[in-house]
């Protein structure tokens, strides 16, 4: 949906402000102030309408509230003596005013721009891998990171944005590894080669010969593997958000043990209808999301695995080192990552470009893993990308 009032426009499927058509900076919770009070215009809301639906219900004090709404105001070149846009009812709560026109973008989302075609492989193993291509062009294929969904992913506010780039000049092809999504889920082998076993059966049957390959997370090690085993095939090789080592290869006793709970909370809470347990992961994956992306990203993960599975795959992370083998990797490399990335801390993502000679190394100014659309790094990432493929071999 797209807001229009004034010389402003608040656009909910990119989650960005604009002000006479440009982008105009406005920090993630006062975007989803400012929506809250625009789609209730109709009414006052109180205060404890704002933090259940803003907050998710969590203690806010009345300071924190005033300040957002001062924030929101001075967002709007508005304050409180002209109140032009937000309303001070006193006693009762707030409420926006003045004339405001609304789009629907449903119909002409991504849905409408791009066609996504899901297909199905085989592994040498025998499991069934859901494929999924978007775009068109030089073909770039997305190895899988931990947890996805073809069709959820193709929906959310988490990685809309993602598809929609990846595909505007490119033929995208990604996948659900093992174990997740629209792939087989009752499997035996979740271990590292499988993974690498996963990417090499989507490349063979997206019938692509030589192709630019993206990891992210996890991806990073299963793209880098697949890189260093066939050379020939792989143009470019991206990393994003990447580790070389996985949480127990890296020898940190604390970190160790912080791991390890979180696994058990994986099997103990990962499948309940609150999302509690689920939250801490999208707390540490992005702290910067707003409500919606956070509720999407909530139930996203409960629909792309089971419990058991989830704490498996998580648990294999752990075990992943590619260390030693990053020397043989001769694919031109960019290597991305958060400054405050909480999941994957810059340095271990580095590791990337000290291990693979002449790699690129950027980092971006964020505390997400996984970066969403509003954010400056966001666009950044993309303007790297393209740069990088266009310049290569």
């Amino acid at each position: 949906m797209i807001y229009r009032f004034g010389e402003f426009e608040l656009d909910t499927s990119r989650f960005e402000m604009r002000k006479s058509g440009a982008p105009h900076a406005i920090e993630p919770k006062i975007f989803d102030l400012l929506r809250c009070l625009i789609e209730h215009r109709d009414r006052v809301l109180s205060r404890e309408d704002l933090i259940a639906e803003v907050w998710d219900g969590r203690v806010v004090s009345d300071s924190t509230l005033s300040t957002a709404i001062k924030q929101a105001r001075i967002a709007l070149d508005d304050d409180g003596k002209r109140q032009r846009w937000i309303q001070t009812s006193h006693g009762r709560g707030f409420r926006f005013i003045g004339h405001v026109e609304q789009e629907d973008l449903q119909s002409s989302s991504l849905s409408r721009d791009l066609k996504q075609d899901i297909r199905y492989c085989t592994t040498s193993d025998g499991v069934e891998i859901a494929y999924a291509t978007t775009g068109e062009g030089p073909t770039l294929i997305k190895a899988a990171n931990w947890l996805s969904h073809l069709e959820y992913d193709w929906e959310s506010p988490i990685w809309r944005h993602w598809i929609e780039g990846l595909s505007r000049s490119h033929r995208l092809v990604r996948y659900d590894e093992r174990g997740n999504g629209l792939s087989d889920r009752d499997v035996e082998d979740l271990s590292f080669e499988s993974w690498v076993t996963d990417l090499e059966s989507v490349v063979e049957a997206s019938g692509a010969e030589r192709f630019a390959l993206m990891g992210v997370s996890q991806g990073g090690a299963v793209a880098a593997e697949y890189a260093r085993r066939n050379p020939e095939r792989v143009s470019h090789l991206i990393i994003y958000g990447g580790y070389v080592k996985g949480w127990r290869k890296r020898g940190d006793p604390d970190e160790i043990v912080k791991r390890e709970a979180m696994s058990a909370l994986l099997r103990v809470g990962w499948g309940q209808d609150n999302p509690a347990f689920r939250q801490i992961f999208t707390s540490l994956f992005m702290p910067g999301a707003t409500h919606e992306q956070a509720d999407w990203f909530n139930d996203l993960q409960r629909e792309t695995t089971s419990p058991e599975t989830a704490a498996r795959l998580f648990e294999e992370t752990g075990l992943i080192d590619v260390s030693d083998r990053l020397p043989e990797v001769r694919t031109p490399t960019l290597v991305l990552h958060a400054r405050r990335d909480a999941v994957v801390p810059l340095k271990f993502g580095r590791a990337f470009a000290t291990g693979i000679a002449g790699a690129r190394f950027i980092s971006l100014d964020s505390d997400n893993h996984i970066l969403l659309e509003h954010e400056p790094a966001f666009a950044q990432i993309f303007n790297e990308i393209a740069e990088f493929l266009a310049g290569g071999p």
